[in-house]
């Protein structure tokens, strides 16, 4: 038997049969394809303790029967489907193999019967041939129904008749548990095309779908929930289901889909431990939960003007939104305007087109249909994760929290893939970050990208998504959190705000293979009110920290080999608007659109200012004056709605020049900005590029859902799609159109 696990493979090494050794991190890219396939004879190959996320493209090895593939990183094993004459396959410390991927084993390696050193005979009979006989009878019967062969058949014809049928079954074949979603969808994609192949190439050759005479009569009698409850695999936890349908439409796209909501078993409400531990975390299921939505846009016929009823007083920052008077009609003119401000003759940008894809229901209360009271808070998009730690790239997946459940929704599909539910929580905030995972055996460490969500409890619990596990939580504060922020630069570096009136920064570390963490507790920033926001300038995230409170804006120095621990404000950055008659220190939203151009708006002020953070911090007073008010230094000042109504962030989209925030009636304010020198200090206030109205999505029977107000938006680094959350229960899916 080889053992590979020696750095760089080479021909000499390769042929000298390599001695056994430590695990040296091997990667896919390592290993040589055409040095492998010559291996003709090799029965059994072990490549345990490396850091293989899949195996190479084109590997061939015709007499390998047994593979050793435990303790890496394996995340795609349909990239096993040419090692079909392997009969012994293990993999039990791949931390993202599911239970969908061993099912797509069993059909993707024919000869498979011992899985991780258990006999899955029975079980691979059973998947093999009366599953997929079950499966295969729904995809004929739809496409029987619905579908045919074009009768001039070309190239082009039978291509568009091929995604049309397989992006049918797989939204409309179901069977089986919830669980195996993801395997369904995969296996019946597989059927689809082998059905049609053997309609277009009659005289092709194609896998023997009947099976034994006598392991047919053995399987058909067995349950698929018997043989999901008997499988050798990891098991998930089971979760509590019922289908929820937010029916709505969106024109002019395709139909979108809002998620079939679960409730997601939570671990234990007891406290979890921050110091080691020797059990292994909860894990939380992460099968696509998904039902049919469908979202019709109504002619508009205008917006009225509602007036937002006071919440429960708990906390205030958070379920009250108290108005002064009577909320006052919007002065700013509405209609669209070119760019922000005068555009650059050299730039090459354009403003975006945004459209509605979406609207989910995806945090209702007992899963109702009937909620639109639940508050959502905030949204994040997650960073992606090269293989080397760095954050680079587009994503699709978005984390949203309000009530009592945390979602991840793929933007594309409208599916919430992952959810996460703590009964009697109310969560206020999220965040993501990066941290290391030290492994089993002592090879290495990997990143991986965790959450961390708080909320009124006071509690911040640490989720691991990818790997479906709530590894942790710890207490923050005795009062509800407001927000949380981890640094850029030091992923294990939190900052968390709190109704005590606190800002702490903590120090997370990272997570062993069975995930004990431990916390400790760094700095205490002191202010006067509560935080609603926090923002590390993108060139010094180590130095200094801005934090939009209840009672202002304030500049802390978070520098970490500085004294003391405890510390109050550096400075307090205060803005024309204060000059005003009425109270406008509630900074309410704030965000970096450069390195040095910060937006951020004050309940009431009716406008977003832009103003320059170098600028500000020259002026930055001394240490011996007992007075730290500094004025921001002005750009320009944005016209946005003139409501009362508070705790409408605003969001930043610094590589596209957006600056993106909701308003009272569901709108989303949009405003491209890309000259940052012409007509900056003209005076006068700058109309919004775009207005998007809200989509007026229709509930069955029920008729239009007027606008609420839009708590918080996000939006991935490259654009692509723009998340919008409501204070009614509604999470709205935006997408850039072709012509941007």
């Amino acid at each position: 038997m080889y053992r590979l696990d020696m750095g760089k493979i080479t021909e000499k090494l390769l042929l000298e049969r390599l001695k056994a050794g430590s695990s040296l991190g091997l990667k896919s890219s390592d290993l040589p394809v055409p040095l492998l396939s010559r291996l003709r004879c090799l029965e059994q190959l072990d490549l345990s303790g490396n850091r293989l996320q899949e195996m190479p493209s084109g590997l061939v090895l015709p007499s390998l029967r047994s593979l050793d593939l435990t303790n890496n990183e394996m995340e795609d094993v349909t990239t096993l489907d040419t090692l079909t004459t392997l009969e012994d396959l293990r993999m039990e410390d791949n931390l993202y193999i599911t239970v969908n991927d061993n099912y797509k084993l069993i059909i993707l390696l024919p000869m498979l019967r011992f899985y991780n050193g258990k006999d899955i005979s029975n079980t691979a009979n059973h998947v093999r041939y009366a599953n997929s006989e079950n499966l295969r009878k729904r995809v004929l019967a739809l496409w029987e129904t619905s579908f045919s062969l074009p009768d001039h058949r070309t190239a082009e014809k039978l291509a568009i008749v091929e995604r049309d049928f397989v992006s049918a079954v797989r939204h409309k074949v179901k069977y089986g548990p919830s669980s195996l979603t993801d395997y369904t969808k995969w296996r019946v994609e597989m059927i689809a095309k082998e059905h049609l192949r053997s309609l277009t190439e009659p005289n092709e050759e194609h896998r023997d779908t009947e099976e034994p005479a006598d392991t047919k009569e053995n399987c058909v009698s067995i349950q698929y929930s018997l043989l999901y409850r008997n499988f050798p695999f990891p098991a998930k936890r089971k979760r509590s289901a019922s289908a929820v349908k937010c029916d709505v439409t969106l024109n002019p796209q395709k139909i979108a889909r809002s998620s079939r909501l679960q409730s997601i078993p939570h671990k234990a409400e007891r406290p979890i431990s921050t110091t080691p531990r020797t059990h292994k975390a909860a894990q939380i299921p992460a099968t696509p939960i998904r039902g049919q939505s469908k979202l019709l846009v109504t002619p508009r016929n205008g917006l009225r003007e509602k007036q937002h009823q006071s919440k429960e007083d708990m906390p205030l920052a958070k379920r009250t939104r108290k108005s002064a008077r009577q909320q006052r009609s919007t002065e700013v003119h509405e209609m669209p305007g070119k760019v922000i401000c005068t555009k650059s003759q050299h730039s090459s940008q354009e403003p975006v087109s945004l459209q509605p894809l979406h609207v989910l229901q995806c945090h209702s209360k007992q899963d109702s249909p009937d909620d639109f009271s639940t508050q959502l808070w905030a949204c994040s998009f997650q960073p992606p994760l090269d293989y080397n730690g760095d954050v680079n790239g587009a994503t699709r997946i978005v984390a949203t929290c309000g009530g009592e459940s945390v979602c991840l929704i793929d933007c594309e599909t409208g599916l919430v893939m992952k959810k996460y539910k703590v009964p009697g929580e109310e969560f206020f905030s999220l965040a993501w970050s990066t941290v290391l995972m030290s492994r089993k055996g002592n090879v290495g460490m990997r990143p991986c990208s965790i959450l961390a969500a708080g909320g009124k409890r006071g509690l911040v619990k640490l989720l691991h998504p990818r790997a479906n596990m709530a590894y942790g939580e710890f207490r923050a504060s005795r009062k509800a959190l407001s927000i949380l922020c981890f640094s850029p630069r030091q992923g294990n570096l939190l900052f968390t705000g709190s109704y005590d009136k606190n800002i702490l920064l903590w120090d997370i570390g990272g997570v062993d293979s069975d995930y004990n963490f431990k916390v400790t507790q760094l700095l205490v920033l002191e202010t006067t009110s509560t935080p609603l926001h926090f923002c590390l300038p993108p060139a010094t995230p180590d130095t200094h920290l801005l934090a939009a409170c209840e009672k202002g804006l304030h500049s802390y120095n978070i520098q970490l080999n500085k004294d003391p621990k405890k510390r109050s404000e550096e400075m307090e950055i205060t803005f024309p608007v204060y000059d005003k008659d009425h109270d406008y220190h509630t900074i309410d939203g704030l965000g970096f659109l450069t390195n040095d151009v910060v937006a951020s708006k004050s309940h009431m002020q009716g406008s977003i200012y832009l103003w320059s953070w170098n600028d500000t911090r020259a002026q930055r007073p001394n240490k011996k004056k007992k007075k730290k008010e500094v004025c921001a230094v002005i750009l320009v000042e944005l016209q946005w709605s003139s409501t009362d109504i508070p705790y409408l962030s605003l969001n930043t989209c610094p590589s596209k020049g957006y600056v993106v925030c909701g308003d009272e009636r569901g709108r989303l304010w949009t405003y491209h900005v890309t000259d940052l020198k012409a007509n900056f200090r003209s005076g006068k206030a700058i109309p919004a590029t775009e207005i998007l109205a809200w989509p007026l999505p229709v509930r069955n029977g029920q008729g239009p859902v007027e606008g609420p107000p839009i708590n918080s938006v996000a939006m991935d680094p490259e654009l692509r799609y723009l998340v919008a959350l409501s204070d009614k229960n509604m999470a709205v899916v935006w997408i850039r159109t072709e012509s941007s």
